[in-house]
């Protein structure tokens, strides 16, 4: 089974390379010799783009958070003397 293709391989034979991804094999798309996309299963995209965490207000709500990790101290530096 083929797994890279030029541009217009590719477009000439779209069903073939999607059948390919569907089926579990990554299909790379090539531009002048030089790897520029690659084509996936709609499973290896949904499993390579799934939060780890969940939501952000879900972390933020959570109270197992590290609070005592967390240095909220401010600097009283007022800055430096500008001359204008």
């Amino acid at each position: 089974m083929q797994t890279e293709w030029q541009l217009q391989e590719a477009k000439n034979n779209l069903s073939q390379l999607i059948k390919q991804a569907a089926g579990g094999d990554a299909q790379v798309v090539t531009v002048h010799g030089r790897p520029t996309a690659v084509v996936v299963s709609v499973e290896d995209y949904a499993r390579l783009t799934r939060r780890a965490g969940g939501k952000l207000s879900a972390a933020l709500l959570n109270p197992d958070l590290a609070g005592e990790d967390l240095d909220f101290s401010r600097s009283r530096d007022i800055g430096r003397n500008v001359e204008l």
